[in-house]
């Protein structure tokens, strides 16, 4: 009788990014895991620009990607998975892993490894500002004015420390601006500190859009901080870490599909920490877009997914 043939061993994709908080720590143990089952081609982690290329070259020949970073290497790579449907894995290495947090995948990378191993994939909404993806949040205003200034020299030596260091700088300085808002048949002019639009739940090192929000609800979740001072500001802080900020009387709240936002000047628009765009900006949501290896949904902020195929590409900076 011939031998028996062994069972299919997926092909994964692995690249990491050395600039990532925790990209110069030894994955050999993660490596060594991962190779109990699967067969790993590894990569170096190109260019932000070139990652969601390299993905659909290389989509052909793997069954899955895995990823090593943080936020804004997954952020690079969204328009490659969307346009490839491959399945990603994460190893959270950045300094906040806000996408990883939403998506309860563990900070623990032998434990992240072991779900790559025996999770399923969950098709996970994407944000798409101007064309540009974005998993978590995207603003305009104080967050975009953080994310100019904040480093990656900073965000390595301090890690989310190097968020409040900067931001509490930087709020010292704020100005309020004029924005109009466009939204389900309505135009509302605001004096605004920032807008934010949320497509999951966790952003900035610790802050949360919606406390109800997940990745997978189709939809999208949008705040205006119409704060007077900026010490109106840190009375907000508990609320904005909660993810209850709308219920106070200066912020405006509301969730949709579909979002305009114009300013009086062109201002940049921050993606998951990247300036990729200016206002006037168009946000949208596009439902189960992508495929990501992560426990199960459920938990008491979860929400019924709302999923649809992929319809027109995108595009990332």
């Amino acid at each position: 009788m011939p031998p028996s043939r062994p069972p299919h061993r997926r092909r994964a994709l692995l690249m990491v990014n050395p600039r990532a908080r925790q990209g110069t720590a030894s994955l050999d143990v993660v490596r060594d895991l991962l190779a109990t089952g699967l067969d790993l081609i590894e990569r170096p982690l190109p260019p932000s620009g070139e990652l969601s290329q390299l993905l659909r070259d290389e989509a052909h020949t793997v069954d899955l990607a895995i990823i090593g970073g943080g936020d804004g290497t997954l952020n690079a790579a969204a328009s490659g998975l969307f346009d490839t449907q491959l399945p990603l894995g994460v190893l959270p290495l950045g300094t906040a892993n806000d996408f990883a947090r939403t998506l309860s995948i563990p900070t623990d990378l032998s434990a992240a490894a072991r779900l790559i191993l025996d999770g399923s994939p969950r098709p996970i909404d994407l944000g798409d500002v101007n064309g540009h993806p974005f998993l978590n949040v995207s603003s305009v205003g104080f967050s975009a004015d953080l994310a100019r200034e904040l480093t990656q020299d900073a965000k390595r030596r301090f890690g989310v420390l190097g968020y409040g260091i900067v931001a509490a700088r930087l709020l010292m300085q704020s100005r309020l601006f004029t924005a109009f808002i466009e939204h389900d048949g309505t135009v509302e002019k605001v004096k605004t500190l920032q807008v934010s639009v949320g497509n999951g739940r966790h952003y900035g090192g610790g802050m949360t859009v919606e406390a109800s929000a997940t990745a997978e609800d189709g939809r999208l979740d949008f705040y205006s901080l119409e704060v007077d001072h900026w010490w109106r500001l840190l009375a907000l802080l508990p609320s904005l870490r909660a993810g209850t900020q709308g219920q106070w009387d200066d912020v405006r709240a509301f969730r949709t599909t579909e979002v305009h936002v114009r300013t009086t000047r062109p201002r940049p628009v921050n993606t998951d920490g990247e300036l990729v765009t200016y206002t006037p900006a168009v946000f949208r949501v596009r439902p189960g877009a992508i495929r990501v290896i992560a426990p199960p949904a459920g938990g008491p902020a979860a929400k019924a997914g709302n999923s649809s195929p992929k319809s027109e590409p995108l595009t990332s900076s």
